[in-house]
């Protein structure tokens, strides 16, 4: 009987009982979405994009990708149902694919799999619409069908290896800052039935450079996308760090006394750029930069690395504090305002999206909702996978987790808000992986 290098034998069927099980919770699931969450939790950003759509505008503040994806999808269910029923769909069929996958060693394992697909944190997300969220469905869809594939001949895996790369690639496209991590998962696509950290090396610089290039190809020449320098509102919060640790003004314009003051003393916060661009009292600096025409020039690029080479220490003072704030402090979880009725709680009347609520806030202080608890379960996951690197199950571990290890490092740099969404794919590839990992050897179903 051929086997896959752990020792699981690649016909190895799940029972008529396990099946009837795995689909049953499955559907238990997808139906507990649907009460709680249909049509889907609009957020101000999801508001922005879809905006987009009506205007035929596309903008790469956002994602040009997903206005495209949204509109396409949209006569579906209109307004947020589409996007909402999308990432629900990738959810479940990912977190399916993988419980029947791994069902085929043990069904007790696979049941706790998709009972932790319904769980805090990882449930509570589902239907609010953030690119982040999209972004984790996505790229769990493509590890599960690269984990299912894993072990049967190249000629039947090949449409699926394909696929599965559209989808690391479709990831890059909805969030780019991501372009760094997709080499890692877009190498265990290639190669799920072993890791090899020298042949990751190899290809991980030109698989990088190939997302960044398919970036630019899509968004600027495929899509026209308009060019609003989302990249500088790194640049805004930096120097805005940098101005407070190192009590001098970096930006490229003379303040007032008053509004000088405010920069170096009150305006500075380790939490997100946002204070600068929209929240008073500093909303200024970015009235000023606009104003002036100043932002989206290579004024701020080049004020920006000034500030990094003369102050280097008060850059690393920033970023060390945003990133502690990000990984340690609590931060925003659920979406719950009415984006129509500010004032007003989304889905007041609704039992079950409140009991969520309730169960989300009363877990909110614990290690469940503190996003460097995802990143220490990912590193060790990592860690543990390591023996068993040569196995599917371990380069499926080793491939999630270190990707989502090394997405979350990325905020270090390219950070400007500490939202606990930024962690949602450290969420699903700890629970992904760890459940994987556990079926690494061979065990009684």
């Amino acid at each position: 009987m051929p086997s896959l290098p752990d020792g699981t034998p690649t016909d190895a069927k799940l029972s008529r009982h396990a099946v009837l099980l795995i689909c049953a919770m499955i559907a238990t699931g997808v139906f507990l979405t649907l009460l709680v969450f249909y049509p889907g939790v609009m957020t101000y950003d999801a508001k922005f994009v879809y905006e987009d759509i009506a205007k035929g505008m596309r903008g790469d503040w956002q994602s040009p990708v997903m206005t495209v994806l949204w509109g396409l999808i949209d006569p579906i269910a209109p307004g947020p149902a589409s996007m909402f029923l999308l990432i629900a769909a990738f959810y479940w069929l990912g977190f399916g694919l993988l419980a029947f996958t791994i069902g085929r060693r043990s069904i007790w394992l696979a049941a706790a799999l998709l009972l932790l697909a319904l769980s805090p944190p990882a449930f509570v997300f589902v239907g609010i619409i953030w690119r982040d969220v999209l972004l984790a469905t996505v790229w769990l869809l493509s590890a599960s069908l690269t984990f299912a594939a894993a072990g049967h001949n190249v000629k039947p895996r090949t449409p699926t290896m394909a696929v599965a790369l559209g989808l690391v690639a479709l990831g890059v496209l909805i969030r780019p800052n991501a372009l760094i991590a997709a080499p890692f998962l877009a190498y265990y696509v290639v190669w799920p039935d072993r890791f090899s950290w020298q042949r990751a090396a190899i290809v991980f610089v030109p698989v990088a450079i190939g997302f960044f290039a398919l970036v630019q190809l899509v968004y600027y020449g495929a899509l026209g996308a308009a060019r609003q320098h989302p990249l500088q509102s790194i640049m805004v919060f930096d120097l805005g760090g940098i101005s407070h640790f190192a009590k001098q003004n970096q930006y490229p314009v003379s303040w007032t006394e008053a509004e000088t003051q405010l920069l170096i003393n009150d305006c500075y916060r380790p939490t997100e750029w946002d204070l600068y661009w929209r929240i008073e009292p500093c909303e200024f600096v970015m009235h000023r930069l606009e104003g002036d025409k100043i932002f989206g020039t290579p004024i701020v690029a080049d004020a920006w690395l000034h500030a990094i080479v003369r102050h280097p220490l008060a850059y690393l003072e920033h970023r060390a504090a945003f990133m502690w704030n990000f990984l340690a402090n609590e931060n925003l979880t659920m979406w719950t305002a009415d984006i129509d009725h500010p004032s007003k709680a989304v889905f007041a009347d609704r039992p079950a999206f409140n009991v969520l609520v309730t169960i989300s806030d009363m877990l909110k202080p614990t290690p469940l909702f503190c996003a460097g608890s995802w990143l220490l379960i990912c590193i060790a996951v990592c860690a543990f996978a390591w023996r068993q690197r040569n196995a599917p199950s371990g380069a499926f571990a080793i491939g999630v987790c270190g990707s989502a290890t090394v997405y979350m490092l990325t905020f270090f740099a390219v950070g400007v808000a500490s939202d606990f969404r930024y962690a949602y794919w450290a969420v699903l590839a700890s629970i992904a992986g760890a459940v994987a990992l556990a079926q690494g050897r061979p065990e009684s179903a």
